[in-house]
């Protein structure tokens, strides 16, 4: 029996399953969006939980439970997607080994392959070979300083930072792509390695490639980034366009998945 890569390999198509949040009006359009150019050889299906809200509390936090995200997982595993993406960012706050056992737990239960918007990034910052961040979220400082935390202990250090207080997880896509590139701005002035947009309902991904050009540095977007992680999954080749320095990056130097 072959496996998803060969099965692939051997039938020039393949299927991604996402794992969205309820309320995320952003990461489907542009999931959609980024993988045009790889629409003869990949089709994309989304699966959602429920998530309306981030805070620092147990209700919210309660959220990103293992339970119900097997069941999008397994829902998924219905239309027999080679690999599974939840492009949520919960890790960064929750804790990298939180994505690490829920990417175990959904290959143990449908034997697909998975990755996490968090654990791709982790996997952007070591091929990249940066050390020193600058953080852009719409969360609150709580939230903040557990991300901060999370990625000093994987021996990354941020800067500087900008976030927008807010809760509601439908509200943060009403944050303009306008308003996100002069938050960007503003983080790059501590001069960081890379600047990091960790919200897949951001609408980051509009404009990172171009602030790329503009600043001179890697401009990282979650929604770009879980892409590019998934990508690496299923080894096909990352599209020049919207990636930016990702795109050059191959995927046999994506080393963090079980660091």
């Amino acid at each position: 029996m072959l496996d998803g890569v060969e099965w692939i390999q051997s039938h020039m198509m393949a299927r991604l399953g996402v794992i969205t949040p309820s309320s995320n009006t952003v990461l489907e359009p542009q999931t959609v969006r980024l993988l045009k150019p790889v629409a003869d050889r990949l089709t994309v299906h989304f699966s959602r939980v429920r998530v309306t809200a981030i805070a620092d509390d147990p209700e919210a936090r309660g959220q990103f439970a293992v339970a119900p995200m097997l069941d999008a997982a397994r829902l998924l595993a219905d239309a027999r997607v080679h690999a599974v993406l939840w492009s949520g960012t919960s890790g960064a706050w929750e804790g990298l080994d939180a994505d690490r056992r829920l990417v175990a737990q959904i290959g143990a239960s449908t034997g697909i392959p998975a990755t996490t918007s968090s654990l791709a990034l982790l996997d952007a910052l070591q091929v990249l070979d940066v050390r020193r961040y600058g953080l852009v979220v719409p969360y609150v400082k709580p939230i903040v300083a557990k991300i901060e935390h999370t990625f000093a202990e994987a021996g990354y250090k941020c800067v500087a930072r900008s976030f927008a207080s807010l809760t509601v997880n439908w509200d943060f896509a009403e944050m303009s792509p306008h308003e996100i590139a002069d938050r960007v701005r503003e983080v790059a002035r501590s001069v960081p390695d890379v600047i990091v947009i960790h919200c897949t309902n951001l609408r980051g991904s509009e404009v990172s490639e171009d602030l790329e050009h503009e600043l001179g540095i890697p401009v990282l977007d979650s929604v770009v980034v879980g892409v590019w992680g998934a990508l690496q999954l299923l080894k096909i080749p990352v599209p020049r366009a919207r990636f930016g320095r990702l795109a050059e990056t191959p995927a046999s130097q994506a080393v963090a998945r079980d660091a």
